[in-house]
């Protein structure tokens, strides 16, 4: 499915137009809610158009200097030129990458959610280096990172939630959810025999206030139990820990980040929230797009990436064809050629 809409850079300006006119109007302030409601969409608006007209004022200038420099037939200029062009052809390359994230959400902050597979201590050691992969991207882009939940076990991590936070995280990591496959020659194998393990991603995005539909407190269960972490005084004495299991859908939720149940609650619901949308989106899209390509489900038998350790190096991701022998380079976070490569291929509509 295609992103859901295409640079039109008057359009852009009408509706920031619009939205300044709004909240100039008296008493806009009086309503906070709205009020950053409003804000948030004129400061996401400003964050599309502004990096595209500082590019083309760059270029223009660029122009400038070099027809001055044609006219005066001055190739002293030459190296400035040849620095500033290459700087805007890149710019110009990350600029088009980030035009493809157009959904109503891409923008937002992301949830992103890894849980371990059959395997035991392999597949946790797996969610755990799939987590700090994640957090090494994150920590590249300057985005904040605020873990949620996290479920330790022998050898790693059987699950964790962590949120994102900062611009088009969510356009940027939505193609990652789906099944991560792992191959390599276990360390934790005395016979030093290759395994296969699998982690699934889940991905979504951060949307707060902005659902349109509300949970009842009759379609939920809420549980309450211990935080569990690594002992002593990281373990909370209390059950301060929440979980919350949607009834009708049976998406399942927990958060034992904060000491206070009642915060830890607030967290969980803002999760719930977010996964019951991408659900229902989900499901209006099966039911309008019944003859369109079938997506696969997220299961152990479709994974989407594979990394293999051994017998070669590489890291494949199976929809796009997109592929690297660099291993670790991946590992260290830079995936940015295969989030790129993704979105490409979703635009196109393969």
């Amino acid at each position: 499915m295609k992103p859901g809409g295409v640079f039109d850079p008057e359009k852009l300006k009408e509706s920031i137009a619009n939205l300044e006119k709004e909240s100039y109007a008296e008493g806009f302030w009086n309503n906070r809610a709205n009020s950053e409601k409003v804000m948030g969409k004129l400061n996401g608006l400003k964050k599309r158009i502004n990096p595209w007209q500082n590019l083309v004022s760059e270029f223009e200038d660029m122009n400038e200097l070099y027809s001055l420099a044609k006219e005066e037939k001055d190739e002293s200029f030459t190296d400035d030129i040849k620095k500033t062009l290459k700087s805007i052809s890149k710019k110009f390359e990350e600029l088009e990458v980030l035009e493809l994230l157009s959904g109503k959400y891409d923008i937002n902050s992301a949830f992103l959610t890894i849980h371990s597979g059959a395997g035991g201590t392999e597949a946790c050691d797996w969610v755990n280096m799939l987590l700090r992969m994640y957090t090494r991207w994150a920590e590249t882009h300057k985005y904040k990172i605020n873990i949620i939940d996290l479920l330790e076990a022998e050898g790693g991590v059987k699950s964790v939630t962590i949120q994102l936070n900062g611009d088009f995280a969510y356009g940027y990591l939505q193609g990652e959810t789906g099944v991560h496959r792992l191959v390599r020659i276990s360390p934790f194998d005395s016979g030093a025999r290759r395994h296969t393990t699998f982690a699934s991603v889940y991905c979504t995005p951060v949307i707060d206030d902005e659902i349109e539909f509300e949970i009842k407190s009759d379609d939920i269960r809420i549980d309450t139990y211990r935080a569990s972490g690594a002992g002593g005084q990281h373990v909370n004495k209390t059950d301060s820990a929440v979980r919350l299991t949607h009834l009708e859908t049976g998406i399942v939720v927990q958060c034992q980040n904060e000491r206070s149940q009642i915060k830890n609650k607030a967290t969980a619901m803002k999760v719930l929230k977010s996964r019951l949308y991408d659900f229902y989106s989900e499901e209006l899209e099966k039911e309008h797009e019944k003859n369109a390509k079938e997506k696969k489900d997220i299961s152990w038998g479709s994974q989407i990436r594979s990394y293999v350790f051994h017998p070669y190096s590489m890291i494949k991701d199976h929809r796009t064809k997109y592929e690297v022998g660099n291993v670790q380079a991946v590992m260290d976070g830079k995936i940015d050629n295969f989030i790129e490569s993704y979105l490409k291929w979703n635009w196109s509509g393969i």
